[in-house]
């Protein structure tokens, strides 16, 4: 059995890296179908855009392998850095402005699957006797 590998990188997270990188610590090293359920129900903002970004490498995955296990689909890497920062400001008194950044993020996540094990003559075999014996 072979791995297969597959990426989604997410550029302009509207939340700043500290922040998206604490949600995605929780699902680091975990199979894509645990870090789902978790990411549902983490109360942060940046749950979302995290679980979004998975479901993505997931779906890049399942695409480009058609016989890959589900089940053994896991999140091998799953990066967070800063990504392009907008400079505003904000108007203050005696006419002046003062400068502030909205930093956003780019999250990075690359899923490991294996493939599934393909039948041999003889066990195709095996199983239809199976089934016809059910019947």
């Amino acid at each position: 059995m072979a791995t297969k590998t597959a990426k989604a990188y997410i550029k302009g997270v509207d939340s700043q890296p500290r922040k998206v990188n604490i949600v995605a610590s929780l699902v680091r090293d975990r199979y894509v179908a645990d870090a789902v359920v978790i990411l549902e129900n983490t109360p942060r903002r940046a749950a979302k855009a995290v679980r979004k970004a998975i479901e993505s490498a997931n779906a890049n995955l399942l695409n480009n392998n058609s016989n890959i296990d589900t089940k053994t689909i896991a999140i091998s890497r799953i990066i967070v850095t800063a990504g392009t920062r907008m400079r505003r400001y904000i108007p203050a008194s005696r006419g002046r402005a003062l400068p502030y950044e909205k930093i956003s993020s780019n999250i990075f996540v690359e899923v490991v699957g294996e493939e599934k094990a393909k039948k041999t003559a003889a066990k195709a075999a095996e199983a239809k006797t199976a089934e016809k014996e059910k019947k």
